[in-house]
């Protein structure tokens, strides 16, 4: 995993791409439906300003976090509350509490020991892992705005990023449906945006998947079925996996269907 201070860097970086997708938008430019069902483009910035204020909770005062999250995990409308917020807010106040919280995030993440767990809603995190959560985070609702509004987003390297936690929650994808993790590895091999390739497991692993690196991140945050992508998956293992696949925490997410 990168330094923290990368990691951070990264994380800023798609701040600031997502901003320049919605610093111009009007109010009824906000209320743009998105993929998400039942959500707007103000939603998927009142998710990422809601949920940005709480890791600020979890780094500087994890007592205080942890005291409350058993309460948060058992409320089913959790999430949903957490977009209400934005939802009486106008654009600019909107943009101005998400750019508050993001820049309190950053904050945190320059002032947390970095050997130190931080709790969140799933297993407590190094500030490393956590970072990089949030940059996934991040990068996925930014890309459910980007379809909301039309644009093609240009990939960049900081998928790596996404890609590894989707590798690296396997484990989860199964878990989370109460499904049994299966014994055999599987390698992901998968083209860089900047043309490099990306390498996660043994050579000669009966079970592989290949692909763009753009594609794979697709999936693995929900963003498309991976029959609408250029994936690519050999062996029992890892073509199930792709259709199970979930890199954030939390309960099994239902996905995205199929293009007709």
């Amino acid at each position: 995993m990168p330094p923290l201070d990368e990691l951070s860097a990264d994380l800023a970086a798609e701040h600031r791409d997502l901003d320049a997708l919605v610093a111009g938008l009007d109010d009824a430019g906000f209320d743009t439906p998105t993929p998400a069902e039942g959500w707007a483009v103000r939603d998927q910035i009142s998710h990422l300003a809601w949920f940005d204020r709480e890791a600020v909770r979890a780094a500087l005062d994890p007592e205080a976090f942890v005291a409350t999250l058993a309460e948060a995990l058992a409320d089913e409308a959790y999430t949903e509350r957490a977009v209400v917020e934005g939802r009486s807010l106008s654009a600019a106040d909107l943009v101005a509490w998400w750019r508050a919280a993001r820049t309190g995030l950053l904050d945190s993440l320059r002032a947390v020991d970095p050997a130190v767990r931080i709790p969140w809603y799933g297993p407590p995190m190094s500030a490393a892992s956590f970072a990089t959560a949030r940059l996934m985070e991040t990068w996925a609702h930014g890309q459910d705005v980007a379809d909301a509004l039309g644009v093609e987003r240009a990939p960049t390297d900081r998928l790596r990023h996404v890609a590894f936690l989707g590798v690296r929650a396997l484990p989860h994808s199964y878990r989370v449906r109460d499904l049994t993790v299966p014994d055999a590895p599987v390698r992901v091999e998968l083209v860089a945006p900047s043309g490099g390739t990306w390498l996660w497991g043994d050579e000669g692993t009966a079970d592989v998947v290949r692909g763009p690196a753009l594609d794979f991140c697709l999936v693995v945050t929900q963003r498309r079925h991976v029959d609408d992508t250029a994936l690519v998956a050999s062996g029992p293992v890892a073509t199930e996996w792709l259709r199970l696949a979930q890199a954030f925490a939390g309960p099994a997410g239902p996905g995205r269907p199929p293009k007709a």
